[in-house]
């Protein structure tokens, strides 16, 4: 990692670019201190404090605190992460979005136009929601359609103006725009666990007990790391042979290569969508008076992260084993409808391509397949550990999520991954040019 930045910083146009998106992303975090107009600033700090750990804490956790200090980027790039989701989703189920996204440049061009349009209707739909549903219970310190308005249209501007800030990025710095802004939201928020962890488990022991303590805090952050790094750096390579054929009076082909196949191939998103549908009754849920001594009240505390694992009644872990089950389940369907086995083969059989002791065809599309099934299932059950530990361990210690492990953690690591390739590809392109 260190020698891929000092190798960048040798490259002037690379130095160039890593310089405008450090400033870039310092508009960022000078943006989320700024806070919406004609609000309670007190009002969220309440509230975290009543409802740790639950649907909201990830919200927050993404916005880099945005969210609670209600500023004017407090719906952060939430609204886009979900529109490109949808986008793909419609991408695999509407055959006329099918084509465009195969019809080169123009066709995406347009697919990331339709995106944009509805990141903005998505974040004025959530800035409606919010300024009223929280409008009402204290939230704004007047409540009239004046001060809903001036907070709808700034949060929509604010999450419209990181949607454009993010391509900025892209284009103009080092790439993944839209990533970085998600990475250093999460990344601020560190000190902030730090903290929480120093005065939970450190600051109340004796010298001696404090470092054994931090020592093992550590020791366990280090592993969930390293097995964070493994489990997105794994890869199953499956061999593929090319045959060899006369082109003129040339013999071509015959060349070894190889299907690389991500253990977890889904990355993060299983565990957005089991959450987002785990959280949704819980948020809907904070707009209303609910009484949860009643049976639908004790249904969305069953539902709820904060209820897990928790000594004094253990009954309500039974709904992580749902959020289990649900993490799996949009593993296998997540890869399903971004990864074709059988357009797989039927392109490796037109090029004249074959994996050793299989048959061209659907039998290699069954063997893809196989393989598929087994990996998948390796991935989803690693990605359900790394999610599953900050639960567990806010449930049993009864500590607010650590935000830097779980979800955040996984993208913390496949970003600062692609980010890297990223800078050396630029590097390696640069010194290309420099020689020819």
């Amino acid at each position: 990692m260190l020698k891929t930045l000092q190798n960048a910083l040798r490259v002037k146009d690379v130095r160039r670019r890593l310089l405008f998106t450090f400033l870039m992303l310092v508009v960022v975090r000078i943006g989320s201190q700024l806070p919406v107009p004609g609000v309670d600033p007190d009002y969220f700090a309440d509230f975290f404090e009543q409802h740790q750990g639950d649907a909201f804490n990830l919200l927050n956790s993404f916005t880099g605190g945005s969210f609670e200090n209600f500023s004017i980027l407090a719906l952060s790039i939430s609204p886009y992460i979900t529109s490109s989701i949808i986008m793909q989703l419609m991408t695999i189920a509407i055959p006329k979005l099918e084509e465009m996204q195969k019809d080169g440049e123009e066709g995406r061009k347009k697919i990331v136009e339709y995106t944009r349009y509805l990141t903005v209707a998505l974040a004025l739909i959530t800035a409606i929601a919010m300024s009223i549903g929280f409008g009402r219970q204290g939230l704004l310190e007047n409540f009239n359609w004046h001060s809903v308005v001036v907070v709808v249209f700034t949060l929509t501007a604010g999450s419209a103006f990181l949607m454009w800030l993010g391509e900025r990025i892209t284009d103009k710095g080092i790439g993944n725009g839209i990533s970085l802004i998600l990475l250093v939201n999460i990344l601020s928020r560190i000190p902030d666990d730090i903290k929480t962890i120093y005065d939970k488990f450190i600051a109340p022991s004796s010298v001696a007990a404090g470092v054994v303590i931090a020592i093992i805090v550590i020791a366990i952050l280090v592993a969930i790391v390293a097995f964070t790094v493994l489990l997105n750096s794994a890869v199953r390579k499956i061999p593929v042979q090319y045959s060899q054929k006369m082109q003129g009076r040339r013999l071509i082909g015959g060349q070894s290569s190889h299907i690389p196949l991500k253990v977890n191939t889904a990355n993060v998103i299983p565990v957005i969508f089991a959450s987002s549908l785990m959280s949704t009754p819980m948020i809907i849920a904070q707009f209303f008076t609910v009484d949860y001594s009643t049976i639908g009240g004790k249904i969305l505390t069953f539902l709820s992260s904060s209820s897990w694992f928790r000594p004094e009644r253990p009954w309500y872990t039974l709904g992580a084993l749902v959020y289990i089950a649900l993490i799996i389940i949009f593993a296998y369907f997540y890869t399903s409808i971004t990864f074709n086995p059988l357009e797989i083969a039927n392109n490796m059989k037109k090029q004249g391509g074959f994996i050793p002791g299989i048959r061209p065809g659907k039998p290699t599309s069954d063997y893809l397949n196989k393989i598929l099934n087994y990996i998948v299932l390796i991935g989803a059950v690693g990605l359900t550990i790394v999610a599953i530990i900050p639960i567990i361990l806010s449930g049993i210690f009864n500590i607010t999520r650590i935000s830097f492990i779980g979800t955040s953690l996984i993208i913390i690591v496949g970003v600062i991954q692609e980010t890297l390739k990223q800078i050396e590809t630029r590097v390696v392109a640069r010194e290309y040019d420099s020689i020819f």
